[in-house]
């Protein structure tokens, strides 16, 4: 499985150098990831707690913190070229999970397709071919704190979206 997040958080990634760690989005990625099998160890928001992924990898659809957190279309085009790198090195991906809108635009515009191809909506499932075998994408809401806080993203609603991804998993 593939995660593909917004852009490297300022507090997280970019002062860690391991994605999501040490903001609050972080908490809930890795202790979800680590109920449903995706990780192993322990998370503790540092670089070596002992955590690691297990069949899973976790990218940005953006290399650079943006301004307001949102980048803009230039930026998102300039950087696309390494989420299209990262998807061709992965011969046995079978699921992509995108964190909200902008992961889930720049995922289709990396695999090629239009944006219209297939809407963005939390807990979509979506049947896709990764280089001539079947792949599913699979959208959630971000996971931020700005997300839980209001609550269009509940606990509860992102352990939903990987009960799919596993089931998913199976399926394929």
């Amino acid at each position: 499985m593939l995660i593909v997040g917004l852009a490297p958080g300022l507090q997280g990634a970019n002062r860690t150098a391991r994605p999501f760690t040490g903001d609050y989005a972080g908490d809930l990625l890795y202790a979800t990831m680590l109920r449903h099998g995706f990780a192993r160890g322990s998370y503790d928001a540092r670089p070596d707690d002992g955590l690691t992924l297990h069949k899973a990898m976790i990218t940005n659809a953006v290399r650079c913190v943006p301004p307001q957190n949102k980048p803009t279309g230039d930026e998102a085009r300039t950087c696309r070229k390494f989420l299209v790198s990262r998807l061709a090195t992965l011969p046995a991906l079978k699921v992509v999970m995108c964190l909200g809108r902008i992961s889930h635009d720049n995922t289709l515009s990396a695999l090629g397709m239009k944006r219209s191809a297939l809407a963005f909506g939390h807990n979509a499932v979506h049947d896709i071919t990764l280089d001539s075998r079947p792949a599913a994408l699979i959208d959630s809401y971000h996971c931020s704190r700005y997300n839980t806080n209001t609550g269009r993203l509940t606990e509860a609603m992102f352990d939903d979206v990987f009960v799919s991804i596993r089931n998913r998993l199976k399926a394929i």
